[in-house]
């Protein structure tokens, strides 16, 4: 059976979308662009495979689709800016097999003018052809929120933004088949600033309850009975927790390195969030010492490595600076995590424990960094001799919360 969407990269973007247009009945063909990993378990991609989902043999296949949605990753380089590297190697391979009448559509994160100014070029001078004319060219932000069970892609709203009015109606058609609601934008600048907005409203949040964090636990105030309550509020606020890092693939965007223009906030939510482990060596040291014990030697068991809960994605995990830390403070650092079988730090590899039960008894200081639905909390804060969790998931009283 012909394709009849082609998915241009399958890493974390790239895999849930093919996964979702598979489910809707959308004969699919997947492209990778570099050695990517997505989040979906072996099951789900055996499900996928079963309902017609295939990897393209050759570029070539690439030609024969009618729409095809580059979801290649956009790394951000050391001076702040996404490197778009990828995404013109999609764009190029696309471009030399583009037919008239196909939708083009980006997902990857990018800066506002990306999909007018760097894409659109690239696949007018590969193909020949004109976009808003003999093609159609729209930037759609990802919604994926990997391990997200309320929300899923059919009842996302997916928000779209064309280069002419008949690509927005092109690219919201295809969307119609996967979702329940289509927001259409201005155009592409709009849609690409939705991403950015969205982006940065996550980290800026998580930048603001990390310092009260910092402050509540100097003033002796229990910050999870404050967020319990202020929740309750039904209008002008939302609840974000703190934790020993922010970790995930959207990284925060401040424009300096595209623009020269700096968003002040997201400049400083990320000072703040990038504290956060060192902040956690600091109370764990603090509670080694106020225990009659030293970091130097102490045997440290880290709980959960990975960025999201129930996930084997480690990227932007703050576990792995935090190990780092305590390896160079000459603890010896081990860790649970049912998703990770094996963890190197360092080009090292650490000792994994087999019972995280078992592991904590042992620990003069167990970290929960993650918490996974599989560990029983309650049980862990009564084997731990000492526990710091930086989730605030463990029963009130039983733990020493961030």
């Amino acid at each position: 059976m012909p394709a009849d969407l082609a998915v241009i990269g399958l890493g974390h973007l790239g895999l849930p979308l093919a996964q979702a247009a598979v489910a809707a009945g959308i004969p699919t063909l997947g492209y990778k662009t570099g050695p990517e990993a997505g989040s979906l378990t072996a099951a789900e991609l055996r499900r996928m495979l079963s309902r017609g989902f295939r990897t393209a043999v050759s570029p070539a296949e690439l030609g024969r689709v009618r729409t095809a949605v580059i979801c290649a990753p956009t790394p951000r380089g050391a001076d702040g800016t996404l490197d778009l590297s990828q995404v013109e190697a999609a764009a190029r391979t696309l471009a030399a097999r583009l037919r008239p009448h196909t939708t083009v559509i980006l997902e990857s994160p990018v800066h506002p003018g990306t999909t007018e100014e760097f894409l659109r070029p690239l696949l007018e001078e590969g193909s020949g052809l004109r976009a808003g004319r003999d093609f159609h060219l729209a930037y759609s932000p990802s919604r994926v929120d990997p391990g997200n069970r309320d929300f899923t892609p059919a009842n996302t709203p997916k928000v779209i933004g064309g280069l002419t009015p008949a690509c927005t109606e092109s690219a919201a058609a295809f969307y119609g088949r996967l979702t329940d609601k289509v927001v259409r934008a201005r155009g592409p600048r709009e849609a690409e600033t939705v991403q950015l907005l969205e982006t940065n409203f996550r980290h800026v949040n998580i930048a603001l309850v990390n310092e009260m964090a910092v402050l509540c636990h100097d003033l002796g105030v229990d910050l999870w009975d404050v967020i319990r309550c202020a929740e309750t509020k039904p209008f002008g606020f939302q609840a974000f927790r703190p934790g020993p890092g922010v970790g995930g693939h959207a990284v925060p965007q401040d424009l300096h390195g595209h623009t020269g223009r700096t968003l002040r906030m997201v400049e400083l939510a990320q000072q703040v969030n990038n504290h956060m482990p060192q902040y956690v060596i600091q109370r764990a040291a603090t509670l080694l010492n106020e225990h009659g014990k030293s970091a130097r030697g102490a045997r440290v068991l880290l709980l959960g490595v990975t960025y999201k809960p129930d996930l084997a994605d480690q990227q932007g995990s703050p576990a792995q600076e935090i190990a780092i830390r305590l390896m160079e403070l000459g603890a010896s650092v081990s860790y649970h995590d049912p998703h990770v079988p094996s963890w190197s730090v360092l080009d090292r590899p650490l000792p994994r424990a087999d019972s995280f039960y078992e592991a904590a008894a042992d620990a003069d200081l167990t970290i929960l960094l993650q918490q996974h639905r599989t560990y029983d909390l309650q049980g862990l804060s009564v084997k731990a001799q000492l526990l710091l969790d930086t989730r605030g998931a463990t029963p009130t009283g039983a733990a020493h919360r961030l």
